[in-house]
């Protein structure tokens, strides 16, 4: 079985975000791996060695796309247990839009032969509108599910648990498929010494646009069909209410908040 785990570099949450000039992209100086893309990480590992892991001929390749820096996020996931890392860096991809991303990231997967499953991350911890997973499986010709809380192979299909706020739904899927999964689904494991060590032997295999066959003016800010126009950074904060209690402060505090609109 081959799985693709996909995995982004995106700003440490830690740290306050910023833009990047002109261009309106978000500075990644600070990035480290998505948290969210642990998830499927985790979720490969399992659904591998239950399978009889490396051993038996299955494989489970993280990828990621972006610049120079993107390296970081598989290695991290190489770290964390994932077999093989590919990167697709390239100039040209360098503004690209949901739209943009799904079809490099299509025509990636496409390039690595036959794959069984594509598992991402609910959303990017950056863009965050969970649109890339829908769009990579219409373009790969692939069934999807989105939003995984659990997720079981049964022969050729994916066996999927879908959690909404009053009910859950379990739905199948033929493989091949795309399936974003959601942070219920498991608790990822922590890179260990050993993994780090096996980790520096792997080397991360680099693709470019040319060596996928895409066009580099399908992609980047050069194919993009959303533009951001403007952008500023959010204003400060203004000062708190302090509501002192001489005896009135629950009739304060509610005529504050019925002020606010929030009674």
């Amino acid at each position: 079985m081959t799985i693709v785990v996909l995995v982004k570099y995106v700003p440490d949450a830690q740290f306050d975000r910023h833009l990047d000039g002109a261009r309106h992209t978000i500075d990644r100086a600070e990035s480290i791996l998505s948290e969210l893309d642990e998830y499927p990480l985790e979720a490969a590992l399992q659904l591998a060695e239950a399978r009889g892991g490396a051993s038996a001929g299955n494989r489970i390749i993280a990828v990621t796309m972006g610049p120079e820096s993107a390296s970081a996020a598989v290695k991290k996931a190489l770290q964390i247990g994932a077999y093989e890392g590919v990167h697709l860096s390239d100039p040209a991809l360098a503004g690209s839009d949901v739209a943009g991303t799904s079809k490099a990231l299509a025509a990636l997967i496409d390039s690595l032969g036959p794959v069984d499953l594509v598992l991402t991350g609910m959303a990017s911890t950056d863009g965050e509108t969970s649109l890339v997973p829908a769009q990579l499986a219409a373009r790969l010709g692939f069934g999807q599910a989105t939003f995984a809380a659990a997720l079981e192979l049964d022969g050729d299909l994916a066996v999927v648990r879908r959690d909404g706020d009053a009910f859950s739904e379990v739905i199948e899927v033929q493989l091949p498929a795309v399936i974003s999964v959601t942070d219920q689904i498991n608790d990822p494991r922590y890179p260990n010494f050993k993994g780090i060590m096996a980790a520096k032997k792997r080397k991360i295999e680099v693709l470019t646009l040319a060596g996928i066959g895409l066009d580099p003016a399908t992609v980047g800010a050069s194919g993009a069909q959303a533009v951001v126009a403007r952008s500023q950074p959010v204003p400060a904060r203004g000062a708190g209410v302090l509501i002192t209690d001489s005896g009135d402060a629950g009739i304060a505090l509610v005529d504050f908040l019925a002020d606010q609109k929030l009674l």
